[in-house]
């Protein structure tokens, strides 16, 4: 306790954090709002904290030897997360950050067989775990976020609207989608555009979900999802999208991935990666993320993306970087899973239900204070092919129609 008592002391500014040991004794940081208050249930919480926290306070968490008694655990990581910023919270644990950084490879190495492995540690968990947090459409990844009382479900339309504006889709047209999760990007660009998709995913949850979806709203036609690795695909496309996939590929796979791109996309063809980054320096993934919900998996800095695209021979075409709108959709997500945990304890047990609790809180700071975001990359093989100005995103948009109705629901209307 008295290595934690030392940097907790220089640690919290803003708010007041109390810490109750596994003696019961008290002991008090910071002053002001908010104030919340945990408990140590075990001896070696407090150790286990001082010697590597990135880890140990999601462990102790799911175990329940750490617990939040006055306040929520967003609210305890909020105040983490708003006192740290981007920096490390001491010298060792910036010393095992960047120890961790210089093996990152190895840990990242995603050749197709072991993605495949790393994809089902995540997505091929129930579907009914999903259907608890996420909108009617199943979108998992970022929502676009108009105003700020935008639902859940209207966000998350906006965002496949978003995306659709920036590919310049034209009816009849051939579109990749690299990790089609449930299929409800695929289902709508076919739907709304007149094109025809085919949607690749290494998880078969999603897989067979997908499948069902397409033939559920007649596409089945202009829609086919294959259970593949994106790198087995032979054939050339108009368009290229990925949506929340580049998290999974891996740094040392960075190369592989843009020219294999490039290889899929017609000569004017074009592309949009959709993907989680942060504002800081390229580092390591905190490791109780790598070992418990996304082995093998990294947001990286664009610092280390773009220099790969150069190499590839494409053109970056368009930069957006989306702030706090991942924040938002977390926000609901959080929200959306308390609401129905009773239901996760009968799928799953206590412990995973702390664990994705955590996991959600977590994430949720980390985009708020922590220097995570969203960018999105345009990218084409000829710089004539993408309009000079912007002008033409925002046109399409204002053509599309808002729905907040699941795309199931919007089908047989």
């Amino acid at each position: 306790m008295f290595l934690l008592r030392q940097f907790l002391s220089r640690f919290v500014r803003a708010g007041t954090l109390v810490v109750l040991d596994h003696a019961g004794r008290s002991h008090r940081f910071g002053h002001g709002k908010p104030e919340i208050s945990i408990r140590f249930r075990a001896p070696s919480v407090a150790r286990r904290l001082a010697l590597n926290a990135d880890l140990a306070l999601g462990e102790t968490y799911m175990d329940g030897d750490f617990e939040v008694v006055d306040g929520s655990v967003y609210a305890f990581l909020e105040l983490v997360y708003a006192n740290l910023g981007l920096r490390y919270a001491n010298w060792w644990l910036e010393a095992i950050a960047r120890s961790r950084k210089t093996v990152r490879y190895i840990s990242q190495y995603n050749p197709v067989g072991r993605a495949k492995s790393n994809v089902a540690h995540h997505y091929d968990l129930s579907g009914q775990l999903y259907d608890l947090f996420l909108d009617d459409d199943k979108q998992y990844s970022c929502a676009y976020f108009a105003n700020a009382d935008d639902s859940l479900e209207l966000a998350q339309q906006r965002k496949l609207k978003h995306i659709a504006s920036k590919l310049l889709i034209e009816p009849g047209m051939r579109i990749l989608d690299i990790g089609s999760g449930w299929g409800g990007l695929g289902l709508y660009l076919a739907r709304e555009t007149g094109a025809h998709v085919t949607g690749v995913t290494l998880s078969e949850e999603q897989h067979k979900v997908s499948v069902q979806r397409a033939k559920d709203q007649g596409l089945q036609d202009r829609v086919q999802f294959l259970l593949k690795d994106y790198r087995e695909i032979d054939s050339q496309f108009d368009r290229i999208v990925s949506v929340g996939m580049f998290e999974h590929v891996g740094v040392g796979h960075y190369q592989e991935y843009f020219d294999r791109v490039r290889d899929l996309m017609m000569p004017e063809g074009v592309a949009l990666l959709h993907s989680i980054g942060r504002f800081d320096e390229p580092a390591a993934g905190n490791p109780w993320i790598s070992k418990y919900i996304f082995p093998g998996g990294y947001t990286p800095a664009l610092s280390e993306v773009l220099p790969h695209v150069e190499i590839s021979g494409l053109f970056t075409t368009d930069i957006e970087v989306l702030r706090l709108h991942y924040a938002e959709t977390l926000r609901h997500w959080r929200q959306r899973f308390a609401d129905n945990a009773d239901q996760v304890r009968e799928m799953y047990d206590e412990r995973f239900c702390r664990m994705w609790e955590f996991y959600l809180a977590a994430c949720e700071a980390s985009f708020r204070f922590g220097g995570q975001m969203v960018f999105q990359l345009q990218l084409s093989k000829k710089l004539e092919t993408v309009p000079m100005t912007r002008d033409y995103m925002v046109e399409w948009e204002r053509r599309q129609p808002e729905r907040e109705a699941s795309a199931e629901v919007v089908a047989a209307e």
